[in-house]
């Protein structure tokens, strides 16, 4: 009996010891390849310049199959698998070794944040799969190591500063590919993984070149010309000196044919704008003759609606003809000579999505703003005519109106009031964190978001029938901060509207913000309500003073606001929205409120949720400015309780 029981507790001892053994393994699993792991992802959260985002990085990463209670990660039997930090405007700079520790990475996601550096390497990463950097400020080359993924099915790294050429990447998994909107240069590697990727994969790399871009060659600059030793010099000299004389009879034959090139050009020149000015002066004769006889007509025949219909569509073909090549202005007191403007002094304003701006200062006249269109569908001259005239009736007080334009063949100009205190992008982003900077202050940008609404509501209710087909039904199509403008009062004016009726529907796709929007993307639908789509992602741009990727100008990375607001409002960390400039102005605490609840009402993913602009207009205004716009108080004071509460939540649609 007794040794039945010594024998009883020595098999529960071994039991007791090899649990522990177990134990111990899973421990020291947990401690060697989870505890470096934890180790990278605690470095990575160090680099970003926000970790309030990923404050539930504490505590317990991933254990075994259960959900990690950490954002953005994704664990398989207790290790990383997955990390998906996308449009949390994280701004920071990754060292290149910060993923070396993840070695069961098969998903890596940072797609439109601020992050910056070399890309990072992925020599250790071999089970990676999908990787997306896009909207980010990576620069450098495009790491090499990525050449060692062999299980690599999606690459994007768009839009970021990228450089140098493209590696040969030939894995068959391949399914994802895009380096589009960098700064890469060479012949795309005439791989078969590569070369199945259509043209929109390599866009706006502008020193590119290959098949794709119809160039079979490219030229190879000779960088890695090699400096000759001293035994080469008198080889080299020898060289030099007949290739110096083989030279030397080309260029003189080329200097002369140039000489003779210009003096041909200067002559072709010269003749040109002799005949022009006598075609001008006899255009001007005609004119005056045709509105002679209009006016004949008009004061000595009674016509019918339909008779009076004919004469005007007569008299808009004449004038269409007479047109050509002068600068026609329209209803506006301003007027002067084509010469005149060609004479003015000018200065460049930008690059627009649909041709370059710039500003003429007449001698002894207005200062204008001269916009070369582009991009144009290909209409006829009256087509033309028609479609300006219409964007030129709708007169508003927060429209910039069109003062006249100029119509040839070749070139096409539109001429615009001047709004001398810039745009609405630049009064938000401008000069911020300098001594210099004006605070851009609640008031101001209320008085900025009821402009903008009562314009865009004006152009809903004015919209004729052609333009809304010719426009596919969207008045404006292109709202964003860089096109509103404010002058010299600092009223609100927006430009670029009705543009939709001119531009050739493939570039308007690819530039105009309605193409952004859910409803475009989802179902290649736009309508009415992706203009206000549009208005409320300018709202938030006001309200947070951050830089929308949906309006961004090229070369600079934005956040997608719509996702990042609605995160912030459904964890309850709502504070942080507003711009500080704002935020410290307590009394107006419950108009930002108000105004981000008709953002997000706005910016519903649904259209049929949208509100009509006329409802936007009215709640727009009840809107209350602060009691004192100069009321600044300190930030850690902390906010009103309200801003966090459940009036925000139950403004947020469901996502």
């Amino acid at each position: 009996m007794g040794s039945s029981h010594i024998f009883t507790h020595y098999v529960i001892l071994l039991f007791i010891v090899k649990l522990c053994t177990m134990a111990i393994a899973q421990d020291g699993s947990a401690n060697g390849f989870d505890g470096a792991e934890r180790e990278a992802l605690v470095t990575i959260k160090a680099d970003f310049n926000n970790p309030k985002v990923l404050k539930s990085w504490t505590g317990l990463m991933c254990y075994l199959n259960n959900t990690p209670s950490w954002f953005g990660i994704s664990c398989i039997n207790g290790r990383v698998t997955g990390l998906r930090l996308e449009n949390l405007g994280l701004i920071g700079k990754l060292k290149p070794d910060a993923l070396v520790n993840l070695t069961q990475l098969q998903t890596l996601s940072f797609k439109n944040n601020s992050i910056s550096g070399n890309l990072m390497d992925f020599s250790k990463n071999k089970n990676l799969k999908d990787i997306n950097l896009s909207g980010n400020r990576f620069d450098g080359e495009i790491s090499p190591s990525l050449l060692t993924l062999n299980l690599l099915e999606s690459l994007q790294v768009q839009n970021n500063n990228l450089n140098g050429p493209i590696p040969g990447f030939n894995q068959s998994t391949l399914k994802v590919f895009n380096v589009s909107d960098n700064n890469l240069s060479g012949e795309i590697p005439n791989t078969t993984a590569l070369q199945k990727f259509g043209t929109s994969s390599y866009l706006g790399n502008q020193d590119l070149c290959g098949p794709l871009f119809s160039i079979t060659t490219c030229t190879i600059k000779n960088s890695d010309t090699s400096t000759p030793g001293p035994s080469d010099d008198s080889h080299n000299d020898s060289s030099n000196n007949s290739k110096s004389s083989m030279w030397t009879p080309i260029l003189i034959v080329i200097n002369v044919v140039g000489m003779v090139v210009l003096l041909f050009l200067f002559i072709y020149y010269f003749k040109k704008s002799k005949k022009l000015k006598k075609m001008l002066t006899n255009k001007n004769m005609k004119l005056m003759e045709v509105e002679k006889i209009e006016t004949s007509k008009m004061e000595t025949t009674t016509t019918t609606p339909t008779e009076t219909r004919s004469v005007e569509s007569r008299s808009v073909g004449l004038e269409v003809e007479l047109e050509k090549g002068k600068l026609i202005f329209l209803g506006s007191e301003i007027n002067f000579e084509l010469d005149h403007l060609l004479r003015a002094s000018a200065e460049g304003l930008g690059k627009g999505n649909f041709g370059n701006c710039y500003k003429a200062m007449l001698v002894d006249g207005p200062t204008v703003v001269v916009k070369r269109l582009r991009d144009l569908k290909p209409l006829t001259n009256e087509e033309f005519v028609r479609q300006v005239r219409a964007i030129a009736d709708q007169k508003h007080p927060n429209l910039l109106p069109l003062l006249g334009y100029y119509n040839t063949k070749d070139e096409k100009l539109f001429l615009l009031k001047f709004a001398p205190n810039g745009s609405l992008y630049n009064r938000i982003h401008g000069g911020k964190g300098t001594r210099d900077r004006i605070p851009f202050r609640w008031s101001s940008r209320l008085s900025v978001a009821r402009g903008v609404a009562r314009a865009l509501e004006h152009l809903h209710l004015n919209c004729s029938s052609s333009q809304a087909a010719a426009a596919a039904v969207v008045p404006h199509g292109n709202l964003k901060s860089s096109n509103v403008l404010l002058d010299e009062n600092d009223d609100v004016r927006v430009a670029d509207y009705g543009l939709t009726s001119l531009i050739a529907l493939p570039i308007a796709t690819q530039r105009m913000v309605s193409y952004r929007s859910p409803e475009y993307l989802g179902f290649k639908k736009v309508s009415k309500k992706s203009d206000i789509w549009s208005f409320g992602c300018l709202l938030l741009e006001l309200l947070t003073g951050r830089i929308s990727s949906h309006s961004a100008p090229p070369g600079v990375t934005g956040a997608d606001l719509c996702s990042w607001v609605h995160r912030a409002v459904r964890e309850e960390w709502t504070a942080e929205i507003f711009d500080t400039e704002i935020a410290v102005q307590r009394s107006a605490n419950s108009g930002m409120l108000r105004l981000l609840q008709i953002a997000i009402r706005c910016c519903d993913k649904s259209p049929e949720k949208r509100p009509e602009m006329s409802e936007v207009v009215r709640e727009v205004e009840s809107v209350k400015g602060a009691v004192d716009s100069e009321d600044e108080e300190d930030l850690s004071l902390s906010m009103d309780q309200s801003m966090t509460d459940d009036s925000i939540a139950t403004a947020t649609p469901s996502r």
